[in-house]
């Protein structure tokens, strides 16, 4: 009799047991971020809130989805433009799922499926513009593909928040070629600029050799002070031409200043 009594009570402890692990199991916990998809012996039975929430163990199972935006990673690829210029891009694409039942039901893996869709659409975006739009309008290319893989993955119960091109890198001839055009534009500038300078010097000379002109003498008295000038430094070796007529305009000067 004792033997039967301490094999019934066995039972009943694992009896006990299996029913506190079943309604543990029944007993989920959902985070403020998550939703819960409820599948009923296969079949979905509802969107479970965050909180406390009881499934049947068994018949129903619960897939939680992340409901904050994600970011994928779009690998380094090469991309032919419009042009024919190779260049690699790569690009990182922010996204969110806003129902959790499309995203779960009708795609298998929506993460993996943004990625692809994203790399396939750059593609297609920089394949149909010149290289020069690709590296001065990265906003605008970025804008154009999340319009193409928002407008596919929105079927999905997937929002795209937005791309960005981090990174656009061209072969090392066209980046050698691009240089030297570079520098052949600043040396055309400084030209530019050293021929202003020219022509803005040449037009004050041109207006004081009239004002010099206007008054008697006074180009050989400025020739006698820029050799003046020049004699300061005795290292230096001064030849001087001196006009044939200097001598009769000194001496008209002093018979002005006599008068």
């Amino acid at each position: 009799m004792e033997g039967m009594f301490a094999a019934g009570g066995c039972v009943i402890v694992g009896l006990v047991t299996v029913v506190g692990v079943v309604l543990l199991s029944a007993v989920k916990v959902i985070y403020q971020y998550k939703r819960g998809v409820v599948f009923t012996l296969g079949k979905y039975t509802g969107t479970r809130e965050p909180g406390l929430t009881f499934i049947i163990p068994i018949l129903q199972r619960m897939r939680l989805v992340d409901m904050r935006i994600q970011t994928a990673d779009i690998p380094r690829q090469e991309v032919m433009t419009k042009d024919n210029i190779p260049m690699l891009v790569n690009a990182v694409v922010y996204f969110k799922v806003i129902d959790p039942e499309e995203a779960i039901i009708k795609i298998q893996d929506y993460a993996f499926a943004v990625r692809q869709y994203t790399q396939a659409a750059l593609r297609d975006v920089i394949g149909n513009s010149e290289m020069d739009i690709v590296l001065t309008e990265r906003e605008e290319i970025a804008e154009s593909i999340k319009e193409i893989v928002d407008a596919e993955t929105n079927g999905w119960g997937i929002d795209v928040e937005s791309i960005k091109i981090q990174e656009v890198e061209l072969p090392a001839e066209m980046k050698r070629a691009m240089a030297k055009q570079a520098e052949a534009e600043r040396e055309r500038r400084a030209v530019i600029i050293a021929s202003q300078g020219e022509l803005s010097a040449s037009e004050n000379l041109r207006k004081a050799a009239e004002n010099l002109s206007k008054s008697k003498g006074a180009l050989h008295l400025r020739t006698l002070q820029t050799i003046r000038d020049i004699a300061a430094d005795p290292s230096e070796k001064i030849i001087l031409f001196i006009p044939s007529d200097l001598g009769r305009t000194l001496e008209s000067l002093g018979g002005e200043k006599s008068e």
